[in-house]
């Protein structure tokens, strides 16, 4: 799969698309197909504050659970509601399926963060391919 190249990404494999200062924030389809059919998502609420490399919620899925990590610090704008009804949705589009948006405090940070290439790069030196 091509990764989106107007979007950032993380070595832990979350990609934001950024709006202005607001950050739309998701997981890979590296991410998803490593964590198989994804059955919950926490995440925070919406005023709650994150922080670039810490954790924001967790993904759970029927081989295990993970941590989410926040690639930009902020203040959580919205939260994807549908993922409490249907989280496998990230299965099917993961770079359509958004998480969280974030109001950005300090949006040089985005500009630290892997683009597709990189993130590509990467994920070739993980894998081994």
């Amino acid at each position: 799969m091509a990764y989106p190249t107007n979007y950032r990404y993380t070595r832990e494999h979350e990609w934001i698309a950024l709006d202005g200062n607001i950050g739309t924030i998701g997981i890979t389809d590296y991410a998803q197909n490593s964590l198989g059919d994804i059955v919950y998502v926490d995440s925070p609420k919406v005023g709650d504050s994150v922080t670039a490399n810490a954790t924001f919620g967790s993904v759970e899925s029927v081989k295990a659970v993970s941590d989410l990590y926040s690639p930009v610090s902020g203040t959580v704008t919205a939260v994807n509601e549908e993922l409490k009804n249907t989280p496998d949705k990230i299965n099917e589009a993961p770079h359509d399926t958004w998480i969280i948006k974030v109001e950005l405090s300090n949006p040089a940070e985005f500009e630290t963060l892997l683009d597709a290439a990189a993130y590509e790069a990467f994920i070739s030196e993980e894998t081994g391919s």
